[in-house]
């Protein structure tokens, strides 16, 4: 009866002590702001549709009847736009604009744009690849709890099934919110 007594003590003492992956958050606390910095950024975005090698591609476009006018109102674009110091193509890359566009304005041109930029050169060097074992995403924005919210998410990617595009990654967050 000691054994399984002992037995039982050193199973709760494990269990209690034992680091625990399916807490989801940490205990919130106060925001202590650093030095706030403002960096201007000036570079040329190469939105490219035609030719053979497209940087924008149309993804998805609404349906429409015979009877209401095209317009691009609702057409999503995929963009792996390149970066360029000058407004040549030709001129030297200095990185991507990667996500999607939407033409949001049903009377005329308005796009909402969701990207990432990734630089290649310079201080800004450093962007994430999605197929490299760690990468780092933005938090801009948020609702209920998170409104306004900003910070960042550390991504480590523990399996990927290239065939399949079955993966599990961890995420850590970090959120500054109100």
């Amino acid at each position: 009866m000691a054994i399984i007594s002992l037995f039982g003590l050193v199973l709760i003492f494990y269990i209690t002590t034992s680091p625990v992956f399916c807490e989801y958050y940490s205990p919130t606390l106060p925001y202590k702001s650093e030095q706030e910095k403002i960096t201007n950024l000036h570079f040329f975005f190469h939105d490219t549709h035609s030719g053979n090698n497209p940087s924008a591609i149309l993804v998805a476009r609404p349906n429409a009847t015979d009877s209401q006018p095209r317009t691009t109102f609702g057409d999503v674009y995929a963009v792996d736009n390149p970066l360029t110091a000058g407004p040549e193509i030709t001129s030297e890359l200095i990185g991507n604009a990667q996500g999607l566009y939407v033409s949001s304005d049903q009377d005329s041109l308005s796009l909402v744009l969701y990207v990432d930029f990734g630089f290649v050169k310079g201080e800004f060097n450093g962007s994430s690849p999605v197929l490299e074992t760690e990468g780092e995403l933005a938090i801009v924005g948020g609702k209920g709890k998170f409104r306004l919210a900003k910070g960042f998410a550390h991504l480590k990617t523990y399996f990927v099934n290239a065939t399949s595009g079955d993966a599990i990654v961890e995420y850590n967050v970090t959120v500054v919110h109100y």
